[in-house]
């Protein structure tokens, strides 16, 4: 018995062992906890402990120069390397540590967003900018449904936002925003530096938006879903001819007759908007070319297409409710944004022409998103 109650006592005290060893390696060694990011009124400080490094700088995309500038680190105490900054404009931006030349994530900070193959820890400034950016009180859901298309031969993925109190209400139904990310994205890119589950949850809540789902596909038409799901892309030519508008089509044929399907929307031009980013907005123009009497409200943002003068009269014909254009004024595409704001002019549809400052940037995007949600099914 004695020697049983032994190797209990021996299994418990090796356990509460590894728990402390386990709580000394968290708080290294007993030492305070290091703090990164840590925001103040007045200043930001980022902390990095590198027991072995020789020189530390922090890269930021607030920066004037995000893709090359740098702040040098100093060593302090433990050798845990700090820097205290004045406390950027309020927005969302991303950083790094470069530690002896290799780019370092911050492994105290727990908000991360991914870029297609980038994973960049997130700073958020509090502010008027950001006030929709964070959790609302009431929140939608966020779902990833499967659709197959038989336009591109595979099962697909998609991510479906449905606002507070869709579940409850079996007989309510919504309008739909289609949103469509840029190059190098995938069917999360609206979801994490977008923050459209957040901007919607907050745009309700307050009563600034119509309920409405929100439907996030992945713009890659060789891809069945995210990169991160590992699966085995297939490999599209998309100068052939043939596989022209591959993509549009899909979308518009098959992606919201499947919403509509599966999901409580209303069928009707009138309850269907699309929006997209760069790469996104160009296929928010095509959709809106090749099936112009499909959605009532299109937004093209920061967007690489344009589209001729006659087919923006087909627009005007087909009764276009909302047309909202969308860029930076530093934006590399600002110059086709203006080109076309000049065509919609000319052929006289009415449209809003919102000009931000900055460039292609998620900064913007997030401020596009806020800006039309608003404008919506109204």
């Amino acid at each position: 018995m004695k020697k049983i109650l032994f190797f209990f006592a021996s299994c418990l005290l090796a356990a509460g062992m590894l728990h402390a060893q386990e709580l000394s390696n968290f708080n290294f060694g007993g030492q305070r906890p290091v703090i990164s990011p840590e925001i103040a009124q007045d200043s930001v400080t980022f902390r990095l402990k590198a027991d072995y490094a020789t020189v530390v700088k922090l890269s930021g995309s607030w920066m004037e120069n995000p893709w090359t500038g740098t702040i040098d680190m100093q060593r302090g105490e433990n050798n845990v390397w700090w820097v205290k900054i004045p406390t950027p404009a309020p927005e969302i931006y991303t950083y790094n540590f470069v530690v002896d030349g290799v780019a370092v994530n911050d492994p105290q900070n727990v908000l991360v967003q991914r870029d297609g193959t980038r994973y960049l820890p997130m700073l958020m400034i509090p502010g008027e900018r950001t006030e929709n950016y964070g959790e609302a009180k009431l929140h939608g859901t966020v779902s990833h449904p499967w659709y197959h298309s038989t336009i591109l031969g595979m099962d697909r993925r998609l991510t479906v936002y449905t606002p507070y109190g869709y579940e409850n209400n079996p007989k309510k139904k919504y309008p739909v925003l289609y949103l469509l990310h840029g190059a190098g994205g995938d069917e999360e890119a609206w979801i994490s530096m977008g923050r459209t589950a957040q901007i919607l949850d907050n745009l309700i809540e307050k009563g600034l938006a119509e309920p409405m789902i929100v439907v996030m596909p992945n713009g890659n038409p060789g891809q069945a879903a995210a990169r991160t799901l590992n699966i085995p892309e297939k490999q599209i030519d998309w100068r052939a001819p043939e596989n022209r508008d591959m993509y549009v089509k899909s979308l518009c044929t098959e992606i919201v007759p499947f919403i509509e399907k599966n999901f409580r929307a209303i069928p009707k031009p009138a309850s269907r908007a699309i929006a997209g980013l760069s790469m996104g907005g160009g296929h928010t123009i095509s959709a809106s070319i090749l099936f112009p009497e499909l959605f009532d409200y299109i937004c093209p943002l920061s967007a690489a297409g344009s589209a001729t003068p006659e087919q923006i009269a087909t627009l005007k014909k087909a009764g276009v409710k909302l047309y909202f254009l969308a860029c930076g004024n530093a934006d590399f595409l600002f110059k086709g944004a203006e080109e076309m704001h000049a065509k919609l002019n000319e052929q006289g549809l009415d449209h809003i022409y919102f000009v931000s400052d900055g460039g292609h940037t998620w900064s913007n995007w997030r401020l596009y998103l806020n800006t039309f949600a608003q404008k919506l099914f109204k």
